[in-house]
């Protein structure tokens, strides 16, 4: 059995640019947005599926009831996104030695990029610090961090940001090519829901 690679989904955020609504219940599809990542995540099945609650935090365990993954409530979620990434990597259990960072809002990422990430983390020659995959020359999400090279770096995180400020720094992010659009397409606005449906 190859080592667990968890998940953590991010779905705490406010989605102040969406409007009033909680944009992680808006309907795509028929279903929830959130559910969408949601399903990826279990569906490829690498390992624990963190869920970061917050923001409309008992509306969106709902929308995710019935699929085996664990909620963790982020108190602190109004400061921002390192909040969110340190409560999820918090949750995992120890033999966990990456996860993947899904965030709710990206409904086109399906489950076989998941399993590519993992893979790719699995089988490189020296584990690297994160593996980010790759576009039209542009970086994309969901990335795979490396919780035992990066686990201090994620602790010290502050503020709304994730770990691209970590990443920067390193020579050892492996850069993976992928044909998926969904990792550039994420749901800001109610305009970019109407245009994936």
């Amino acid at each position: 059995m190859p080592d667990p690679v968890g998940t953590v989904l991010l779905a705490a955020g406010r989605g102040t640019r969406f409007g009033a609504s909680p944009k992680l219940l808006s309907l795509l599809d028929g279903k929830p947005l959130v559910r969408h990542a949601a399903e990826a995540a279990v569906a490829a099945d690498l390992g624990p599926v963190i869920v970061v609650l917050g923001h409309a935090g008992e509306a969106v365990r709902e929308a995710l009831a019935g699929l085996p993954l664990t909620a963790v409530e982020n108190p602190d979620f109004a400061e921002g996104l390192s909040t969110s990434l340190r409560c999820g990597f918090g949750a995992l259990p120890d033999p966990v030695a990456a996860a993947v960072v899904l965030l709710g809002d990206m409904p086109r990422v399906g489950p076989g990029l998941l399993g590519h990430l993992a893979a790719a983390f699995r089988t490189a020659p020296v584990a690297p610090s994160a593996v980010v995959p790759m576009r039209d020359g542009q970086r994309g999400n969901p990335v795979l961090l490396n919780r035992r090279l990066l686990g201090p770096g994620l602790a010290a995180l502050t503020g709304d940001r994730g770990a691209g400020p970590l990443l920067a720094r390193r020579d050892d992010v492996l850069e993976l090519p992928v044909d998926e659009a969904g990792i550039l397409i994420d749901v800001d606005t109610p305009a970019a829901l109407a245009d994936l449906s």
